[in-house]
């Protein structure tokens, strides 16, 4: 199985037609295919042979899905890197992955440069521009010059298509291994699940650069007619722009953008009437985020979940039917999940414990990494690090990541307890909750608030909201104001850098 070989296989039954749009240029999908055609040939000039990985770091437009063709096409890994990774984590990826080529930007020379310095082994690198630095090729004039590549290799069920690194939230970042099969699972889960109807126009925000641009690609082999609009960057009024001006229906994005679309001055201006699905993953949407947004815009977010190690789909809230805000929603068709505790026993409902997952969408494992691939997968279940509970009807709810729990006095409390309640406060625009050195205790609970634009509010205020709608042993002991939060690239609050303030 090779996913490039579907691709072109679904667009031959379809014909051509208009596939993406970018920077208001239409593109069809022959257009994109004969590009990744023409890159999988300058790959295989340049050396590049089935199983070299070949890292894409871009931010979103159209070379960024072409580049994944082309390497699948050739029987090569791709190796996605967030353009908004910093250089010290660009030149990890660079050595760790043992990467041949790089595909990129000249606006990132500076992690590019700082990659090689730390990758002997890697030989060539292939910016999205017409005119570039000695040394460097330029993807318009490489393609240019290049005929098209139209063989497909074949590929076994377990060899990789993808080496995904983890945000690096906890830790330096880990290389996920993802199979052809493994990626067109999970894709095939999703569009079961789901049952979206066919010809959406989807507005793409999200880094295509990671997990999420490979789901997109792959839901499209078994989806007819959509259209995308691709905005290389996030900005609210480019994207309800977009909606109004293309009468897009669905979006994808995070609790962060979310929360900055409600601060948007003027929620009336556009014409968003058209939009159908409003998605969120990555982390969890607060209950008062969902509130909001329904009162302001008169829409309903529909939140999942998902693992960059299990697919990164995994979990949604139903289209139609009962939505539970704040869960995560039912495992997707195909999917087994459960919750354990520490020995691995099932827990019944309600009760929390760390939640399993099982399915052929599983990563094979970590790059390099036997021994933590032994410790997250084991038994074919992959132990998630997600802590909570399934309810009667089958909705899962994650109410911790295990390593963010907070001990005082012995007695575990999660801090989504808290931070949901400065959610409510009128004033607070984010927050987040940690624990702190405390003699008494061991920990105790510290909380950092991001306030909206113009507000102002002491510590005492907000501890008092609290005192209000909390028992006392659940109060914050300190609150700090940010004026942003730390997060990672897909929008998760980075609490290990908390910790450090």
């Amino acid at each position: 199985m090779n996913l490039a070989g579907i691709a072109e296989e679904r667009m031959k039954q379809e014909g051509e037609r208009v596939s993406l749009i970018y920077e208001g240029k239409e593109i069809t999908n022959v257009e994109m295919i004969r590009a990744s055609r023409r890159l999988a040939r300058a790959l295989k000039d340049l050396g590049v042979k089935r199983g070299d990985r070949v890292i894409l770091q871009m931010p979103n437009c159209p070379e960024v899905l072409q580049g994944f063709g082309a390497i699948w096409r050739i029987g090569a890994v791709a190796v996605p890197i967030n353009y908004l990774v910093g250089e010290e984590e660009t030149a990890y990826i660079y050595r760790d992955s043992g990467a041949k080529v790089v595909i990129s930007s000249s606006v990132f020379l500076s992690k590019i440069l700082a990659g090689k310095a730390e990758a002997p082994g890697l030989e060539t690198v292939i910016l999205v521009d017409p005119e570039v630095p000695q040394g460097f090729l330029s993807y318009p004039l490489l393609l240019e010059k290049k005929s098209e590549e139209t063989g497909v290799v074949d590929m076994d069920d377990d060899e990789l298509a993808a080496l995904i690194y983890t945000a690096g939230t906890t830790g330096r970042p880990n290389g996920v291994m993802h199979t052809h099969l493994g990626l067109y699972e999970n894709a095939r889960m999703q569009y079961e699940t789901l049952a979206l109807p066919e010809g959406l126009l989807a507005v793409f925000v999200l880094p295509l650069c990671h997990s999420y641009g490979i789901a997109s690609i792959n839901l499209g082999l078994f989806r007819r007619g959509g259209k995308a609009v691709l905005l290389n960057s996030f900005n609210v009024e480019a994207i309800f722009s977009a909606i109004e001006r293309y009468r897009a229906d669905t979006l994808a994005g995070v609790p962060t953008m979310y929360v900055f679309m409600l601060l948007f001055p003027e929620p009336k201006k556009y014409d968003l009437s058209s939009m159908k699905y409003w998605f969120c993953g990555s982390a969890p949407l607060a209950l008062e985020t969902f509130n909001r947004f329904k009162e302001t815009f008169g829409f309903e977010i529909i939140e999942g979940w998902g693992l960059t190690e299990a697919g990164a789909n995994n979990t949604a809230n139903p289209l139609e039917g009962t939505k539970k805000v704040g869960s995560i929603g039912l495992p997707m068709k195909g999917t087994e999940m459960r919750v354990v505790d520490n020995g691995g026993n099932p827990l019944p409902a309600r009760q929390e414990g760390e939640i399993m997952i099982r399915g052929p969408m599983l990563m094979k494992g970590y790059w390099n990494k036997p021994e933590e691939t032994a410790e997250v997968l084991r038994g074919g279940w992959l132990y998630t690090g997600d802590v909570g509970y399934v309810d009667e009807d089958g909705y899962f709810w994650i109410t911790e990541r295990k390593k963010d729990l907070l001990i005082k006095a012995g007695e575990n409390i999660s801090p989504r307890t808290i931070e949901e309640v400065l959610f409510g406060h009128p004033r607070v625009s984010e927050a987040a909750v940690i624990g702190m050195k405390d003699e008494l205790y061991g920990e105790d609970i510290k909380a950092f608030v991001v306030l909206k634009p113009g507000e102002e509010a002491t510590a005492g205020e907000i501890i008092e909201y609290c005192r209000e709608r909390l028992t006392h042993f659940l109060l914050p002991k300190e609150v700090v104001f940010l004026k942003s939060l730390p997060k990672s690239l897909v929008g998760k609050v980075l609490k290990r850098e908390l910790r450090m303030l």
